[in-house]
């Protein structure tokens, strides 16, 4: 569903993080649930609030994932200081965050069951996790 179908019951999950911290890939999950969910390219905007601007999000989701986990899973050919770049670009978002979740060692089914937990949304889950 797209993230402009989401009924005004349900929230809409705003989903941030540097590359390769998974948003897409829990975004999708989240819309397979009947949740709201949009990943945001927070990470490559100069403009520190753009994911308000963009998405209005009723909750906001910090991915974190380091700089090694980053660059192996998307098979990145970046520098760590354009990492850092990213994190610097995130911060307004990280501040703002509802939940962090650490994603380097967690299985894709981890992080969402984390999320879904994390922000009391296993009852608006309808295929459970």
């Amino acid at each position: 569903m797209p993230f402009s179908d989401v009924p005004a019951s349900r929230p809409l999950i705003g989903i941030v993080g540097p590359c390769g911290s998974g948003k897409t890939t829990l975004a999708a999950r989240l819309v397979a649930r009947g949740l709201g969910a949009r990943a945001i390219a927070q990470e490559h905007s100069y403009v520190p609030a753009m994911w308000q601007r963009l998405t209005q999000p009723s909750l906001l989701v910090f991915l974190e994932a380091s700089y090694p986990v980053c660059t192996q899973r998307r098979q990145l050919a970046w520098t760590e200081q354009e990492y850092e770049e990213q994190l610097r670009r995130l911060s307004h978002a990280y501040a703002h965050a509802d939940l962090r979740v650490d994603t380097d060692r967690l299985t894709v089914e981890e992080v969402l069951a984390a999320v879904l937990g994390g922000l009391g949304l296993e009852a608006h889950s309808p295929q459970g996790v």
